[in-house]
């Protein structure tokens, strides 16, 4: 029964709130520096993934997924690379079609269930150097997108690929965007619909895209019925959540993952908390700290300490 005791871990007692345990981690840390080597990586739809390596000359790595129009520059990926270099592991950070920088080249980007992009990842980091062993780490969307891939099976994975952490999941889709549609999560909303805007707007000199009235859309599921379902093969938002959430598949995990979802994230659905799944099947760990907000987890914000990083590199270190 993977349903880990909630963890010896709380925020500051400034940050009083899965709001400030939110914004103040993602707005005012400041991340580590961290030398990355980039690298462009063909997609075989002639497209292309920018990967940010940080090496440290190990026979480890761990490949991270960022959350929804996040990066590899995002301070909660530079910590977790940092940390995960200290333990002595190889890093590489890849970067979601169009979110490296430079707009990607075709009309599709990227989506929740884009598990053949995170493949690709994987498999080319295999063919450049013989890993004994890979490890996963997501947030949020990048949590959802991982357990989804693993989902596939061991028969279906590189057999490299030995463990992972997710952190702040947003693992059944319909739920968490209702729950972000209420008043109180605006704030994080409008700033989502600003940023994609940006993106539609530059490909929309490139392709065929109807912009007429974005200003009306102001949730997640009429920006997917318009756009994400549309452009990535979806019948419809409802099609897309049922497709792509992960929820759904935890039961066909075979590796050891640990899962840690806030009990106040503010983005997160009742049914973003599996406790279910986790109970039945023995690979998978639950754990629901009562504070952490949304891919916050602050130990200490003055001194950069977040539980996220060591939470992860404990259990994945379980491997050896």
């Amino acid at each position: 029964m993977p349903l880990l005791p909630t963890p010896a871990f709380s925020s500051p007692y400034y940050l009083f709130n899965g709001h400030l345990q939110t914004i103040l981690p993602s707005m005012a840390r400041r991340a580590p520096v961290i030398s990355y080597t980039r690298e462009r990586l063909t997609t075989p739809d002639h497209d292309f993934l920018d990967l940010d390596w940080s090496k440290v000359g190990s026979d480890t790595l761990v490949v991270l997924s960022h959350g929804l129009e996040g990066d590899s520059h995002r301070p909660y990926i530079k910590g977790m690379v940092r940390a995960l270099n200290s333990a002595g592991w190889d890093a590489l950070a890849w970067n979601f079609r169009s979110c490296s920088g430079e707009p990607n080249h075709l009309l599709r980007s990227y989506h929740m269930g884009a598990i053949e992009d995170l493949d690709l990842v994987v498999r080319h980091a295999l063919a450049t150097k013989p890993y004994a062993r890979i490890f996963l780490v997501g947030f949020s969307m990048g949590g959802n997108l991982t357990l989804n891939y693993l989902a596939q099976g061991n028969g279906q994975l590189p057999e490299q690929v030995q463990r992972a952490a997710v952190f702040s999941v947003p693992c059944h889709l319909k739920g968490s965007c209702l729950q972000l549609a209420k008043p109180q999560n605006r704030v994080y909303m409008k700033r989502f619909l600003k940023s994609l805007h940006l993106k539609l707007s530059e490909k929309a000199q490139r392709f065929e895209l109807d912009l007429t009235q974005y200003d009306r859309i102001k949730t997640f599921e009429q920006f997917d019925e318009r756009y994400t379902a549309p452009l990535h093969g979806f019948k419809s938002a409802d099609d897309y959540y049922e497709s792509c959430s992960s929820v759904q598949r935890l039961h066909q995990i075979e590796i050891p993952t640990l899962m840690v979802n806030a009990l106040n994230d503010p983005f997160l659905s009742p049914e973003c908390f599996p406790v279910e799944q986790a109970r039945q099947n023995p690979h998978f760990y639950l754990e629901m700290p009562a504070t952490g907000g949304h891919v916050g987890f602050a130990e200490n914000f003055a001194k950069g300490h977040y539980y996220s990083e060591r939470r992860a590199v404990e259990f994945l270190s379980q491997a050896f």
